[in-house]
């Protein structure tokens, strides 16, 4: 008969101090693990380049930014003008097609038409003292917001990666936006 009987304790098994001790480490760990996971996601694509279409993305995305979650806007095609510093100063408002505009379409299709829409806006715009693109721009950046521009893009219109603003990331490609929305709690397409 051997001295280790069901009853009685081995002698390599750790003590009810040790097990307690290495519980409180594992519940430790899981909860540092899945406080990490609380942070919501948002993953915004921006195609469109007119004034218009230029503040949904980023006023979704500073809002977004505001509330807590970590955002990223892949700006592709003529979205990628918005993150251009000259060519998001002059960002144009297209009068035809579009449902809202206060003048029928064979009026909005007339030569100098868009730049009268576009100067009403930008005139609405600042009496309404709202933000300028540039300054959605840098609060979105100063709140973490990521800013992602389509190499592909800034390729085939032959962009100069230096004519971004100061914190956008160039490079990105449509599979690294595909992983990034994957992982998003929210994606929108604007």
């Amino acid at each position: 008969m051997g001295t280790d009987t069901p009853d009685a304790p081995a002698d390599d098994a750790p003590s009810r101090a040790e097990l307690a001790a290495r519980v409180d480490e594992l519940e430790d760990a899981l909860a540092e693990a899945t406080s990490a996971d609380d942070g919501k996601k948002m993953s915004i694509i921006a195609t469109k380049g007119t004034l218009d279409m230029a503040y949904p993305p980023l006023i979704l995305a500073s809002t977004a930014a505001a509330f807590g979650y970590e955002v990223t806007v892949f700006h592709t095609f003529w979205g990628l003008d918005i993150l251009h510093e000259e060519r998001s100063k002059n960002l144009k408002l297209s009068s035809v097609g579009n449902p809202n505009m206060p003048v029928p379409n064979a009026v909005a299709a007339l030569p100098g038409m868009d730049r009268v829409t576009t100067k009403m806006m930008e005139k609405k715009i600042a009496d309404n003292d709202t933000a300028t693109i540039e300054e959605l721009i840098e609060t979105s950046l100063d709140m973490g917001v990521e800013f992602q521009a389509c190499q592909m893009t800034i390729d085939l219109m032959d962009y100069d990666e230096d004519d971004f603003y100061d914190g956008v990331t160039t490079g990105v490609g449509a599979a690294t936006a595909l992983e990034d929305m994957a992982g998003s709690d929210i994606q929108l397409l604007v």
